[in-house]
This record gives C-alpha cells, structure tokens and sequence, in this order.
C-alpha cells in the first residue's frame, strides 16, 4: 500500500493532518525533528522518525524503506520575528532543506508534493483581498525562505515533473474538538492562543499592538481559518495531484476579517471571563489588514470550510486549552 509521508506531522497544523489521513485511511509515516513539534500529538502506532529533513543520508533511508505515494511538508520555521534576528536559520532550516527533500524525491521517483506555505510571501499586499497572482514582495526572512521553497517547487516540477500544491496559509487557529490534539508552542505568538492563556490566569493580560491602523476599530484585521479546514484542504490537494497531475498554488482563508479587539472580545464571550487587554506599540512590519481570496480552492479543489465564525474557531481552541492548560506536558 502506497504511503504518505507527513514531514513536521508532530506540529501542530501537521498534527491535525495526522489525524485526518488516519481517519480516512490512509498509511503515514511521519518525519520530526520535536524542535517545535511533540511526540504525544502522534499516535503511537504510527511509524515515526525523529531526524531533521536535511539530513539527507537518514531521509534517504525512509524512502527506500517505505513506499512513499506523496509527501505532506509542514516541516519549517515560522516565526517573523526571529526570523529578523536570525535570518540564516531560517534560510537554513526552509529553504536548503526544501532542496535535500526535492532531490531525495526525485532520485526515488516520488512526483507529488504539498507543500505549507503563507501569505507571508506577498509582503504588504497592494490590495484587499489576496488573490494568488498578486505581487509576492515578502519583507521578511520568513515570508522569503517560503516564497523560495516554492519557487524550487515550481523548478523541481519543469526539470524533474515532481507535481506540487502550495498552500498559502493565513492565520490557523483553533483544535480538534474534542481537545485530544491543538496548538502548543513554546513561546506562544499566536493571537488566540495567546488570548486564551490569559482567559486561563497564565498570563495577565493581552497586548493589543497599535490601534491606529485604517480598519474600521483602528487594530488590525486578519484572517482566521480552522486548522481542521486547513487539512481538508490538504487531502483534496493529494486527491488533486492523483487525479490532474498539476501543480498550483492556493490562498486558504475565511475571506473574512477580525480585528485583534474583536478577537479578544469574542474570547470573553466564548469563555465568559473578563480577559484583560491593553494597548501597546505597533510592531513593525504588521501590515494594516489581510483577508485572502480563496475562491479558487473552492472552484478547483472543491474546499467547503466547515468553520466560518470566530467563536466556532475560539471555542475549539478553549476546549484544547481547558483539556490541556499546560499543552503537551512532558
């Protein structure tokens, strides 16, 4: 039986995507270094292999150990901060491990790939909504190395026709509902999760960062998109390269925006408790909003989100937190 293989599967978008091909019966096999990730998100029975993808002497193992149909690649640094302060990490960590993957695919004849992106690659976009074909002028390291590691997709795909979807993510939020699996990042930078530490006493409040932006509240507006429609997404992908055989590249989002202040409201309203918020600096490079246009996924690949108000996406997140306050304890 062919096999998936889920690199980063021990993250927390990669984790949810875990779950998801085991519901639908699909073999995995999953590849994490647990820099980020944790062990306890994947199920026991699945084969695991904690290595680093740039290691290509043991990625190389797995693939002639296993047969390998298509690979799932979450596996990346993420965050824009640090990747101003360390850029070569993540040039290192993204991109060159991108290239070790691609040529242990093409040497084992795997064709398909999909391949977690971000709308970090368009920069401060030039219009509202995002649409896939706009500019990519990324103002980061981070939204740099992604809009890279597509770029060797797109070479890989014309000099070795490995067939490849990138999904441009926007912001990810919420669990599994029963809260046997969510978000646990050490530290935490994400809005809701973040939001939700302070519902939980772990932290004294939220720092609402500039209320001065053209939105309508004055903060700033962003997309929020259900990780469990995010990895919907994902299998129609690997559907879609079964059956097309071509490569494309997709935004994934609500196409509707939330401002930080409504975010922290609807997280009072989700768990009932008076979450403190003040108001702090801008942070730089924040553009004012973002809100994606991904009508294609829906046209081409057929995604029908199943979550589309924020205190859905809340109250699944807080179901994680409640049954996890510490997230994955050791």
């Amino acid at each position: 039986m062919s096999q998936i293989l889920v690199l980063g599967g021990a993250g927390y978008i990669g984790s949810h995507m875990v779950d998801k091909l085991i519901t639908d019966g699909y073999d995995v096999i999953v590849v994490d270094n647990l820099v980020n990730g944790h062990r306890a998100s994947v199920p026991a029975d699945v084969p695991f292999y904690e290595i680093n993808i740039g290691d290509k002497t043991a990625l190389d193992k797995i693939f002639v150990e296993n047969q390998i149909d298509a690979v799932v690649h979450f596996a990346a640094f993420i965050e824009v901060a640090e990747s101003m302060a360390d850029p070569m990490k993540y040039f290192s960590n993204n991109t060159t491990n991108m290239t070790a993957l691609l040529e242990i695919m093409r040497d084992h004849d795997v064709k398909k790939i999909v391949f977690s992106s971000s709308a970090a690659v368009y920069g401060v976009p030039e219009r509202i909504p995002i649409k896939e074909n706009d500019p990519k002028n990324p103002i980061n390291p981070y939204g740099l190395s992604k809009l890279q590691m597509e770029q060797q997709m797109h070479w890989a795909d014309v000099a070795y026709g490995i067939k490849g979807v990138a999904f441009r993510y926007f912001n990810v939020a919420g669990a599994k509902a029963d809260g046997s699996i969510g978000e646990d990042h050490h530290p935490e930078t994400h809005l809701i999760p973040i939001v939700l530490q302070a519902a939980a006493g772990q932290r004294e409040m939220v720092e609402m960062f500039g209320d001065d932006y053209n939105t309508p509240d004055g903060f700033n507006v962003r997309d929020y998109v259900h990780v469990l429609d995010v990895v919907d997404a994902h299998v129609l992908a690997l559907d879609y390269l079964a059956e097309k055989n071509q490569s494309n590249t997709f935004n994934l989002g609500s196409a509707t925006g939330f401002s930080v202040k409504q975010i922290v409201e609807a997280a009072r309203e989700v768990t009932g408790i008076n979450i403190k918020a003040k108001v702090s600096p801008r942070r730089p490079g924040d553009p004012d909003t973002l809100i994606a246009d991904a009508l294609a996924a829906r046209e081409i690949l057929g995604w029908r989100p199943k979550y589309d108000n924020i205190h859905e996406i809340i109250k699944t997140a807080w179901a994680w937190k409640q049954k996890n306050p510490n997230g994955y304890e050791k």
